[in-house]
């Protein structure tokens, strides 16, 4: 079954771990960190936020941009978008038949579904649009891409009420 209940912080601590595991060096690094890893969420989704916390945060690039990493990372939720469409221009990712490719409220009965039991998106992507809500490295940003921000690469807004989370879930 896809990973879930997990808030934004450890999914950081998660690419770093990878990272560290493969002797690449590590995108992010958090201090001021409270809580233990793997408490996992209380509460909604939309609150995910308990359990472990950080008062800080660097991206480890000379630039200071996520792009810029050595080692593994949360995508931008425009590489989200890139990768979820994967050339094509369906209403979900992978058909324009929500069922095809999404576990949601009205086939998954209230629970997540192990990964790959639908079709794949043309890059052989699973769960795209549905099962678990995933993460993405961007700040929230009501009018961030209707304004004259960056088109090529954007790494969202600076600052933000929430983080960008991508897909949908099984409700």
């Amino acid at each position: 079954c896809p990973v879930e209940l997990v808030n934004w912080y450890e999914a950081l601590a998660f690419a770093n771990a990878a990272s560290a595991a493969e002797g690449l060096a590590e995108c992010y690094t958090l201090s001021g960190c409270t809580g233990g890893l793997g408490a996992g969420c209380t509460g909604a989704a939309d609150s995910c936020w308990s359990g472990y916390e950080c008062s800080s945060l660097t991206v480890n690039s000379t630039l200071g941009s996520p792009y810029d990493c050595e080692g593994y990372r949360l995508p931008t939720e425009a590489e989200w978008e890139y990768a979820a469409r994967a050339g094509t221009d369906l209403l979900y990712a992978g058909s324009n038949t929500v069922g095809d490719v999404s576990w949601y409220s009205g086939n998954a009965g209230s629970t997540p579904h192990p990964v790959a039991q639908l079709l794949a998106n043309a890059w052989g992507l699973y769960d795209m649009s549905g099962n678990v809500y995933e993460w993405t490295w961007d700040q929230y940003g009501a009018n961030y891409y209707s304004g004259s921000g960056p088109w090529t690469d954007p790494e969202g807004p600076g600052s933000g009420p929430n983080r960008v989370r991508r897909g949908s879930s099984y409700f």
